[in-house]
């Protein structure tokens, strides 16, 4: 199945703008993850992408993942180490609902945009822009189907 069928490829081209966007805010990394099935626990999953696509690569270890599982209406947003050891407990929740929200509504574009905004301006705080920054991560949307 096609990632087409959940993100259209203006979407695609959308969610890719609002990390670029996002990502001026900030020295931290934001990845997108699609895939229509979580087989297990949804966390796990998500860690196994993260270590798949090796984002702990990031020079200051602050690249986050927003995992969706859209069939199984799973989702996992992950950071870093170096993010985790800085933020409090439950940091990832407004965005987890902000996409919830979203989906729940069938505006899956709409949610991951809103997520990656929410997400970069909370960045921004505990990693701001930074003139020597470098775009480490894609900003495109990955999938696996």
């Amino acid at each position: 199945m096609p990632l087409e069928d959940f993100i259209p490829v203006e979407g695609q081209r959308r969610i890719a703008q609002a990390i670029t966007e996002a990502e001026r805010m900030t020295s931290g990394e934001i990845c997108v993850h699609v895939t229509p099935h979580c087989l297990g626990e949804t966390l796990p999953q998500a860690e196994a992408v993260f270590n798949a696509k090796r984002l702990y690569r990031t020079m200051r270890r602050n690249a986050v993942l927003i995992y969706i599982a859209y069939k199984d209406r799973k989702l996992a947003v992950l950071g870093d180490q170096g993010i985790n050891q800085l933020v409090p407990e439950g940091f990832w929740n407004e965005a987890i609902g902000v996409l919830t929200h979203h989906l729940q509504r069938h505006s899956p574009v709409e949610g991951i945009c809103a997520a990656v905004a929410l997400i970069g301006n909370k960045l921004k705080d505990y990693f701001p822009a930074d003139r020597e920054d470098i775009n480490e991560l894609s900003n495109e949307v990955s999938y696996d189907d």
